[in-house]
C-alpha cells in the first residue's frame, strides 16, 4: 500500500476528516451526510450511547500477534467493518462511489452501494476487481425493481441489502432547506456558496455523473432531474412488508441482508425469513426521530436471535466513528458492523485517499483497544471487556 501524503498523517481521528469535509464539500451536501430527521435527538444518541460503555484495561497479557481478520457472511474480511451503502455518495467527491470502492477492495473490507447513488451499478463493476454488495430500495414500479436485481446480478453482487425502514421518508428539516438535488440546481444561494469550493468544482467538471446512475436512463419515463425528482417522490413503496421479502429473495437467488430491524419481534420476522444477516441500524438517526439508538437495540435482538436458533448473522450500523465503537458492538454480540459517516467525511475531505484514511484509523483504533482489554482475536472478544454498568440499562437510560 502507498505511502501517506504528508497532510493525511496529521489526520488521527475520524473527527478530523469530518472537519476538513465541512470545509471542502457543498453545504447541502455536507448537511445531508451530517445531519438527521425532526429533532435529531436519535442521530446524536448513536453517538453518546457508545460513549456511555466503558472498557476493562487488562495488563500483563501477551499482546502479540493480533487479528481483526473475520468473515461477513462468508466473506472474508480484514476487520469486521463493510462500508454502508449511502445516497448521494458521488456528491461528495466526483465519482464518489467508484473512489470508496477501491479504498475499501484494497484494505480488504466490503463495499456496499445504494440504489440512490451517483454512481451505476456498472460503473462500480468496471471499476473494481471484487464482488460488492448493492442495497435496494423497493419501489412501486416492480419492473424497475426487477430489473435492478437483474442488474446486481449480472455485475456479480455477492449480497443484495434490502432496507427495511424507508417505506416513508423521514423529514430531514437541513434538506428541505438547502432545497438538496443532485446536481445541485443554480440558484444564487448553490452559486454563492460552490463558488467556495473550487476543488470540489474542478472534481466535478471531470466527470459526467452528476446524477443518480442506477435511477436516469433505466426508469421509464426518467430522463432529466424535473422528471426524476416527481419520480422519487412517488416511488418508494409505502406497502412493503415482510410478506414481500420471500419474493425479493426468490427474485435475487444470492444471499440476502435485511437492513433497519430494530426490535426484537422483527429480529425474529429477519431469522424465519431465511436472510442471511440482519443490520441492526436506524438509518443513522434519519428516520424515526426518538427511536432508540443502535448499540442501545443489539443486546436484546442478539438474544432475540440466539433464541431462534438461528444461523442468521446480527450487525450494526449508526453512530459508528471509530475504532472502539466497533469493539463495543461486537462485544455485545454483533457479527460485524457497517459505517456510513466515517468514510463519506474520509471521502469528501480527500477522496479515495480519504476514505483509506478513515478505514486506517478505524482498524488502528479497534486493534489496540482491543489489545488493551486483554484480547489478541477480534473473533473471541465478548461483553468481559466492558464495565458492568455501564451497557446494560442503555435501553432505559439509567446510569
Amino acid at each position: 500500500m502507498k505511502e501517506l501524503k504528508p497532510v493525511l498523517k496529521k489526520i488521527t481521528e475520524i473527527e478530523d476528516l469530518r472537519r476538513v469535509a465541512e470545509r471542502k464539500v457543498p453545504r447541502m451536501f455536507y448537511d445531508y451526510v451530517d445531519s438527521g430527521s425532526w429533532t435529531e435527538t436519535t442521530y446524536r444518541n448513536n453517538e453518546t450511547d457508545f460513549d456511555r460503555i466503558k472498557l476493562r484495561q487488562r495488563v500483563l497479557v501477551d499482546m502479540d500477534n493480533r487479528s481483526l481478520a473475520t468473515n461477513m457472511i462468508g466473506e472474508s474480511v480484514n476487520m469486521p467493518v463493510a462500508i454502508a451503502p449511502t445516497g448521494f455518495t458521488g456528491m461528495m467527491w466526483a465519482d464518489g462511489e467508484i473512489h470508496a470502492a477501491r479504498a475499501a477492495e484494497k484494505f480488504g473490507v466490503p463495499f456496499s452501494l445504494s440504489t440512490m447513488s451517483i454512481c451505476s451499478i456498472e460503473d462500480i463493476a468496471t471499476h473494481t476487481s471484487k464482488p460488492f454488495w448493492f442495497q435496494l430500495y423497493v419501489m412501486r414500479d416492480q419492473d424497475y425493481v426487477a430489473r435492478l436485481i437483474q442488474r446486481a446480478k449480472d455485475a456479480n453482487c455477492s449480497a443484495l441489502i434490502l432496507t427495511a425502514d424507508l417505506q416513508v421518508l423521514g423529514q430531514r428539516h437541513k434538506d428541505i432547506k438547502n432545497g438538496l438535488s443532485a446536481p445541485p440546481r443554480p440558484t444564487l444561494t448553490n452559486i454563492m456558496n460552490l463558488m467556495t469550493k473550487p476543488q470540489w468544482c474542478m472534481n466535478m467538471l471531470g466527470t459526467k455523473r452528476h446524477t443518480f446512475g442506477n435511477i436516469v436512463g433505466h426508469a421509464k419515463g426518467v430522463d432529466d432531474l424535473s422528471s426524476l425528482t416527481a419520480w422519487t417522490e412517488e416511488q418508494f413503496d409505502p406497502r412493503l412488508s415482510w410478506d414481500d421479502v420471500a419474493r425479493i429473495k426468490d427474485m435475487w437467488g444470492g444471499k440476502l441482508i435485511i437492513k433497519g430491524i430494530m426490535e426484537p419481534e422483527d429480529a425474529i420476522m429477519a431469522t424465519r425469513s431465511g436472510a442471511d444477516a440482519l443490520v441492526v441500524s436506524n438509518h443513522g438517526g434519519r428516520q424515526l426521530d426518538g427511536a432508540l439508538s443502535s448499540i442501545a437495540a443489539l443486546s436484546d435482538i442478539v438474544q432475540a436471535v440466539h433464541a431462534e436458533d438461528s444461523d442468521i448473522e446480527v450487525w450494526l450500523d449508526s453512530g459508528i466513528r471509530s475504532g472502539q465503537d466497533v469493539l463495543k458492538a461486537i462485544s455485545l454480540g454483533a457479527k460485524g458492523t457497517m459505517i456510513g459517516r466515517a468514510f463519506l467525511y474520509g471521502l469528501g475531505a480527500y477522496g479515495e485517499d480519504g476514505v483509506r484514511r478513515a478505514l486506517e484509523i478505524i482498524y488502528k483504533e479497534c486493534d489496540l483497544s482491543m489489545a488493551f482489554c486483554g484480547h489478541t482475536d477480534i473473533n473471541k472478544v465478548t461483553d468481559d471487556i466492558l464495565v458492568k454498568g455501564t451497557y446494560e440499562n442503555l435501553k432505559i437510560g439509567r446510569f
